[in-house]
């Protein structure tokens, strides 16, 4: 990208070791699902966290899974009205906005699903480059991975949101759009600031209480019990995004709740 060189700062992202009264053991990773250019974010401690653990869990697996045109199949439905139309008439200005910068127009999405427009529209405007992922560079590396879901899973919650659900997630994407200045999250999460990285990722979807009920909180208690399942005969690195560690529905909170020692050691 042309986005200027910045120094960034020296990272710490925050890593959590999971241990049970059994022996078990893990570890907890929020990672950053796309990150500019030149973002340095490997450190000593996660790199003996990774060679001590057995297999690396992501969210998703199967990358290849999401081109195989499986979003096309769930994302239509004929008979839409203008994207405009199915947001509050006080939302209307930033969905404008955002559609602008994603070089589409109000009714280029009369076959498609709101929940679709809002990822869609989402990724159009993403400047860091999910090329850059963390997930995906920590599976460019590991022997072995596992998912915890699948795209068709995912797609699935989004699929199955009620329309006002889905006309608050095109909502919160346009009001994200609008937040501006990206640098905020990715600085918090590299220095492992979890306040900041809240307060950074505290619009958008979150201050919709459906929204974050489907696609943070649920998401985060099934795989917690997926995780754990794991850590019977695994010593599972998980990885993330940081936004499902943060506060009392986060992984490291959930799995404290279940009688494990969590150790932030990073």
């Amino acid at each position: 990208s042309s986005e200027p060189r910045r120094d960034w700062p020296t990272p710490s992202p925050a890593l959590w070791e999971v241990t049970g009264i059994d022996g078990q053991h893990g570890w907890l990773f929020g990672t950053i699902h796309a990150l500019p250019n030149g973002v340095e974010w490997r450190t000593p401690v996660l790199k003996q966290a990774l060679a001590d653990s057995s297999v690396l869990v992501v969210e998703i697996a199967d990358l290849a899974e999401g081109d195989g045109g499986l979003f096309e199949k769930v994302a239509h439905t004929p008979g839409q009205m203008p994207l405009s139309q199915r947001v509050e008439p006080d939302e209307r200005r930033a969905l404008t906005v955002l559609l602008k910068r994603a070089g589409k127009r109000d009714g280029d999405f009369a076959d498609t699903e709101s929940w679709a427009a809002a990822l869609i529209l989402s990724s159009a405007i993403r400047s860091a480059d999910p090329a850059n992922g963390v997930d995906r560079a920590l599976m460019e590396n590991a022997e072995r991975v596992e998912g915890l879901e699948s795209f068709a899973a995912q797609y699935a919650l989004f699929d199955t949101l009620a329309p006002a659900d889905q006309s608050d997630l095109l909502a919160a994407v346009a009001a994200d759009a609008a937040g501006g200045d990206s640098s905020g999250p990715t600085e918090a999460w590299l220095t492992g600031d979890m306040n900041a990285l809240e307060a950074a990722i505290s619009g958008g979807i979150l201050d919709y209480p459906n929204l974050r009920e489907v696609l943070v909180i649920g998401r985060n208690q099934e795989w917690a019990g997926k995780v754990t399942a794991m850590m019977a005969s695994e010593q599972p690195f998980v990885a993330v995004g940081a936004g499902h560690m943060i506060g009392r529905s986060g992984l490291p909170a959930l799995l404290a709740k279940r009688g494990y020692e969590v150790r932030r050691i990073q």
